[in-house]
């Protein structure tokens, strides 16, 4: 059998009566005429009371205090990280106007080094899909004077030929891919012989020359390689690249080694293209020599 609970008064009248006796008690112990023990019980219940009401007070006045500073401190967090993000990008900004800065006047360079030429800007757009680019296309075409076997350059020197043409775009065989070989000339002897292209040599850096003939005349590494007199599709004097390697081959009538390219083939972002080609030149010589007659 459950037994009831007996308690005449529910919990909600006690706390009633408690809070009213309280007030009672500090009302007395607040009266400065009142002594003896009625003033010694109030002060011995309201004090503590009194403390402890103080002391959530406080509490709740340091946690509302902190509860602003903490959305105070994330709000400036919040804008101090805006701040860096903007600066970020930024920073990112002036870094690629810088990288960009110098690979033009590297182009400029390039451009007085050449100026008896007529040439036009270009930038990459795209390329083969692999790490080297061999094979690339560019955002100028017929539109802009370009045409099939002009000449183009990049860094220091020369880059490739053009292979295809249309209104708005330009296709560029590089001198490194594999179906690529180039008239050079030793710039010291005028020595002739032929640079290939290999793409498995690009991983170290080099291309390959051959068929340079075993005379008389000391070639040395370091030596300059520049595109020569007797080709039927690269303009004269064009520079390819430092001889890096050379050793005498096993006929012992030619030799062969490497070249450090004077281009970077593995990040080609602007390019100079020549606009005019060999057999512009050719037909120019030819048609001075029968007006001169």
């Amino acid at each position: 059998m459950k037994i009831k609970n007996q308690s005449s008064l529910s919990s909600k009248y006690w706390l009633l009566i408690i809070a009213v006796v309280c007030v009672i008690l500090m009302g007395i112990g607040s009266l400065p005429g009142v002594r003896g023990p009625l003033r010694f019980v109030a002060n011995y219940t309201v004090i503590p009371m009194q403390k402890g009401i103080s002391y959530v007070g406080m509490w709740m006045s340091d946690f509302s205090k902190n509860f602003e500073t903490m959305n105070d401190m994330k709000k400036e967090n919040s804008e101090l990280q805006s701040k860096v993000d903007e600066l970020t990008i930024d920073n990112t900004r002036l870094r690629q106007d810088q990288y960009e800065l110098e690979r033009l006047r590297e182009l400029y360079k390039l451009d007085e080094n050449y100026s008896d030429y007529n040439k036009i800007g270009a930038h990459v757009i795209a390329n083969n899909g692999t790490n080297w680019f061999s094979d690339f296309t560019i955002d100028k075409g017929s539109k802009d004077g370009i045409k099939v076997n002009c000449n183009v350059m990049a860094g220091s020197g020369l880059v490739g030929i053009v292979t295809e043409v249309g209104p708005n775009y330009a296709q560029v065989r590089s001198i490194i891919d594999d179906a690529s070989n180039v008239s050079g000339m030793v710039l010291s002897t005028s020595d002739t012989c032929i640079v290939r292209g290999d793409l498995k040599l690009m991983s170290d850096g080099r291309i390959r020359f051959e068929k340079l003939a075993n005379n008389d005349n000391k070639i040395e590494v370091g030596e300059q390689i520049v595109t020569s007199h007797i080709g039927d599709r690269f303009l004269q004097g064009l520079f390819i690249g430092y001889i890096s390697e050379i050793e005498v081959d096993s006929n012992n009538l030619t030799r062969s080694g490497y070249i450090t390219p004077a281009a970077d083939f593995s990040k080609l972002q602007e390019v100079l293209v020549i606009t005019t080609t060999k057999q512009d030149m050719i037909n120019k010589d030819a048609g001075t020599k029968d007006g001169g007659e």
